[in-house]
């Protein structure tokens, strides 16, 4: 990302961030542990992003800036199994 220039990625920097501001707003309305993770893996998008728009990238140091991005993918898919693991508990159809 670090050849597309700083402007873009800080706009995608600021789109990561008023996501995680919307999935916070979510959370604080139903209180679902799903919203908050969301928004936690897109701040943590944000922060590295914002960084790589703003560090200059060398090739030696690059693979540690996807990291960050193992943590928020990480993020989304334990918010997206706890909340089907939830529901398949709850789901009368499951019961024997």
């Amino acid at each position: 990302m670090a050849h597309l220039g700083p402007v873009l990625g800080g706009s995608v920097a600021a789109c990561s961030l008023i996501a995680a501001l919307f999935f916070l707003k979510f959370w604080r309305r139903t209180g679902d542990r799903f919203f908050l993770l969301f928004s936690a893996a897109f701040m943590v998008d944000a922060g590295s992003r914002f960084l790589l728009a703003t560090v200059a990238v060398s090739d030696t140091t690059e693979p540690m800036y996807y990291v960050p991005r193992l943590v928020t993918f990480g993020l989304i898919l334990t918010a997206i199994i706890q909340k089907n693991a939830g529901r398949n508990a709850q789901d009368p159809r499951n019961s024997d």
